[in-house]
Formats: C-alpha cells, structure tokens, sequence
C-alpha cells in the first residue's frame, strides 16, 4: 500500500473523511471544504480516499512552496519532524 516518496514518508492512501481529517489534524467538516477548495480527493466505491503524497504536494502548492508539504504524524517528536523536513528541502536545492 505504501511507496516512496522524495520527502522519506510513505505514501498511504486515507479511506474516509475522519481518516483524512485525522491525518490533517483538522476535523471531518474542515476537510470536506478543503477538497471543494481543490484538496485531491477520489471516491472509491462509497468511500472518499485521498493520497497522503497529493495531499503534500496540493499542501505545498497552496502555501506556495517549492517541495512537497511535511506532515508530522500525531504523537511524532516535532524536532525530528522538522529535520526531517529541512532536510527534504536541502535536497530539494541541489
């Protein structure tokens, strides 16, 4: 289900609104209007999915950033987050 992406996250595909919200760390109702705002999302049967790798990347492009948006994971120690991060942006220039 996973794969690799030039950030060093894997790429997971979320099934369901509270799994996307979650992963956003906002709730359903935000992330319902974040997708009629353009966040890539696709139905799957009766399922909204979206990939964590677009949802980076529409992230990034939303704040006008030139490599994909990190998303720490809930319960992450946010200084490795943001190393890993920086780091992905150091590669990003070279």
């Amino acid at each position: 289900m996973g794969k690799s992406s030039k950030a060093g996250q894997t790429s997971e595909i979320l099934k369901g609104w509270k799994a996307i919200g979650s992963y956003l760390g906002i709730g359903t109702a935000a992330a319902q209007r974040w997708a009629k705002n353009g966040m890539p999302v696709r139905r799957e049967g009766r399922f909204t999915v979206a990939e964590t790798d677009e949802i980076r990347r529409w992230l990034a492009r939303e704040a006008h950033m030139a490599a994909p948006a990190f998303v720490a994971p809930a319960g992450e120690e946010i200084a490795a987050a943001l190393k890993q991060s920086l780091a992905a942006v150091k590669r990003q220039k070279r």
